[in-house]
């Protein structure tokens, strides 16, 4: 599109500042006003009939809602060939690329989640859940403010469309969406405050909660927690654990965030390293787990008896250094949407192979008559007990202890 593109008869566009999946967003001047806003603009020939219901979704969304934790709308146009979003101009940076620089201090991160919590208590008190919780959608204002932005795929409650996924896709971003909208159930304002969790957990730690493919970081949100550091203190310990809760009704609302983060849990926790705190529901699966990994350890003491000293050690007696930390720096690729099939597949073959291995384990070989007197030439070499040797008594037919 030409820079100096005039949109309706009024917005100058300018360049791009954000693309999304279906739109772009662009720096413009209000030719009327003489104002700079933003505006996002549905790409043309890329939107089918799905993509402009979202987008005039995503302007009743914003519609409802005014707070100064939220993108302004100021104009909108769905009805032309190309339609399109008028935003306030948000001058600054995205959260995204604030992480991209390494964790935050935790009192920076508390007043962020006061902010956000607020706004997400504004948009579900008018029906709406944002359903897109990520750094990418946080707008960090040069004027300090915290602002949501990109109500592209948001669900207004009172409507009986309760979609969880477009064409057999996952609604909302993989690192960050919640249980329930894997699982494609129904989603409330419970999901905001889950995806709100992983993301003051990444700026807090520098880190992703989940890593990996999206199918892999899909899979995991399902059968296991955020891994919570004790370090991290009490008051934030208690508070990510019930945000990030799995069953939703867990979770507290949004507009309880704040007290959360101002005063202590009910609970001090004694361990002085790392754990992973996770809900009632999780706790037979916490058990099955720690099982394993007992006897993963007891395999692997018992070989190091066997072998004797440790490989890590040097010659002299002295320990290897340890490996070296990696920089706490988080890249965030453009979030793609996790297949419900793929999930599926995974979950199937998973399953497939246990029931495998336990027929296999507990299924004795059969063994086929012969069709004539003489036994088919064993497939293994010969040895001394196909030869009359120990362990062949009686004969191949005979009523002996014969191998078999």
């Amino acid at each position: 599109m030409q820079t100096e593109t005039l949109l309706a008869d009024r917005y100058r566009i300018g360049p791009l500042v954000g693309r999304g999946g279906m739109a772009d967003v662009h720096r413009a001047t209000d030719v009327v006003l003489e104002r700079e806003v933003a505006v996002k603009l549905l790409r043309r020939g890329e939107a089918g009939r799905a993509d402009r219901a979202r987008f005039a979704r995503e302007a009743r969304a914003i519609a409802r809602l005014d707070h100064p934790g939220i993108v302004k709308l100021l104009d909108v146009g769905l009805d032309d060939e190309q339609p399109f979003l008028v935003m306030e101009l948000v001058e600054g940076r995205t959260l995204a690329d604030r992480l991209g620089e390494g964790p935050m201090p935790a009192e920076e991160v508390r007043r962020l989640a006061t902010q956000i919590a607020a706004a997400l208590a504004h948009a579900h008190s008018h029906g709406v859940v944002h359903r897109d919780v990520k750094p990418g959608n946080v707008l960090l204002g040069a004027d300090g403010r915290v602002r949501l932005a990109d109500f592209g795929i948001a669900r207004l409650t009172d409507v009986t469309n309760h979609d969880t996924t477009v064409d057999g896709q996952v609604i909302g971003s993989p690192a960050y969406i919640a249980p329930e909208q894997v699982a494609a159930e129904k989603v409330g304002p419970e999901a905001d405050v889950y995806s709100l969790g992983l993301m003051l957990l990444e700026a807090l730690t520098g880190r992703r909660a989940f890593e990996g493919t999206g199918v892999e970081v899909a899979y995991a949100r399902i059968h296991s927690a955020p891994d919570l550091p004790v370090s991290l203190g009490p008051m934030w310990v208690g508070a990510l654990a019930s945000m990030t809760a799995r069953r939703p009704a867990d979770r507290p609302p949004a507009d309880r965030i704040g007290e959360l983060l101002t005063s202590p849990p009910a609970y001090e926790p004694e361990a002085t390293e790392a754990i992973t705190v996770l809900p009632p529901s999780r706790r037979r699966l916490q058990v099955r787990i720690g099982w394993i990994v007992a006897a993963a350890a007891a395999v692997a003491l018992l070989g190091l008896m066997l072998v004797g000293p440790s490989i890590a050690d040097h010659a002299d007696g002295t320990a290897a250094p340890p490996a070296p930390t990696p920089a706490a720096t988080v890249r965030h690729p453009k979030p793609t949407a996790v297949p419900v099939r793929q999930v599926h597949h995974v979950v199937a073959v998973h399953r497939h192979r246990r029931r495998h291995a336990h027929h296999a384990r507990h299924s004795a070989p059969r063994r086929h008559p012969h069709p004539h007197p003489h036994p088919h030439p064993h497939p293994h070499p010969p040895g001394p007990a196909h030869h009359g040797g120990p362990g062949h008594s009686k004969g191949h037919h005979g009523k002996g202890r014969g191998r078999r």
